[in-house]
């Protein structure tokens, strides 16, 4: 599962006060590579803060006597002004948040019915699909924005929705740098990988901890480190992602794009020429580039090094942002999120 579903269930952590905190853990930024189990409990260690595992609740939790009297007691707050009510607000952005990136994944999930084969399948089932995914991301969009509009905030409608169209135009931008069939690919440069990476991946998450902000009554400084810490935190992990291929030790598999961020820092430290030379001399694997040699002379190079030390810097931006707030459980979690992407052999 995706950084943004992981840690839109946290965005309430930053206003979350713990009645006695604990002592922070600390990692080293620079230990052992991150896995998956590791980074399931840093996750898991910041849900329970949150006091849900997940956004839907599960048929166990519907049945539970005990939630029942909690609801039942919170509807007797509605009309008090009770703090816990604001929380419940945060909550609700949370869910949000989570079903706007969910209808956009949905949307991904549409097939190039011209890029079909024969073998691939029935063309019906495909345009069927196709259709499906359409309605079922506008389905989930749409009941986003309606539960967007009962939260009654002005900003927090103009910050989300805002961030609707930043997804928008940022999937536009990558459809458009997607490489040719021969897998030459455009000259990005790392400037635009980053506007474009802030776009599609970092500016949901941002804004939506920016709101949690809004919603929690603090004031445009506040809200601002928030906004830093989605940012970054944001873009941190989109650059582990890109790094797995040329860390892990394995082969290189679909995961692998040429528009990653150690691709594009190699195409700009060796020139765009040398890059298409380098396309060019390697081997062919059936009709197209092997990828699998093209990822051995990248990692040959500074591209993988130079990503590593831009995540880490996102990281410690992150963190920055964070030192205003004061200590609790929450912010030890939200730094150890950090943590689990910015750990590197």
């Amino acid at each position: 599962m995706s950084v943004i579903r992981h840690c839109l269930r946290s965005v309430g952590l930053l206003t979350y006060r713990a009645s006695s905190c604990s002592a922070e853990k600390r990692f080293s930024l620079f230990s052992d590579s991150p896995t998956a189990s590791h980074w399931s409990k840093v996750v898991s260690d910041a849900e329970k803060i949150v006091g849900y595992p997940t956004s839907f609740m599960s048929l166990r939790c519907l049945l539970s006597d005990e939630l029942s009297n909690i609801a039942m007691q919170v509807r007797k707050l509605v009309g008090t002004k009770h703090p816990l009510l604001n929380t419940a607000s945060q909550r609700n952005l949370a869910e949000i948040t989570e079903l706007i990136h969910t209808a956009f994944l949905v949307h991904r999930g549409i097939v190039n019915i011209g890029e079909l084969k024969t073998c691939d399948g029935p063309i019906k089932d495909m345009q069927f699909g196709n259709k499906m995914a359409i309605l079922g991301g506008d389905f989930l969009l749409a009941n986003a924005c309606t539960a967007l509009a009962h939260l009654q905030n002005t900003k927090v409608v103009e910050l989300v929705s805002s961030s609707i169209g930043d997804l928008v135009q940022g999937i536009y931008y990558e459809n458009s740098y997607l490489p040719e069939k021969n897998n030459i690919t455009d000259d990005i440069g790392m400037s635009n990988w980053m506007e474009q990476i802030f776009l599609s991946h970092g500016a949901l998450l941002a804004k939506s901890c920016q709101a949690a902000m809004e919603l929690a009554k603090h004031d445009s400084e506040v809200q601002s480190l928030a906004f830093q810490y989605g940012k970054h935190m944001s873009m941190s992990y989109k650059l582990n992602s890109d790094l797995q291929p040329f860390i892990n030790g394995k082969s290189c598999d679909s995961s692998f794009s040429l528009n990653s961020a150690p691709v594009v820092l190699h195409q700009d430290f060796i020139g765009r020429e040398a890059w298409v030379q380098q396309i060019k001399q390697t081997p062919l694997k059936g009709n197209l580039v092997d990828l699998e040699k093209l990822q051995e002379a990248i990692k040959s190079g500074k591209g993988v090094t130079s990503a590593i030390d831009l995540c880490c810097y996102h990281g410690d931006k992150a963190l920055e942002a964070l030192h205003s707030f004061p200590p609790s459980e929450a912010k030890s979690a939200l730094e150890n999120i950090v943590y689990a992407v910015t750990r590197f052999s």
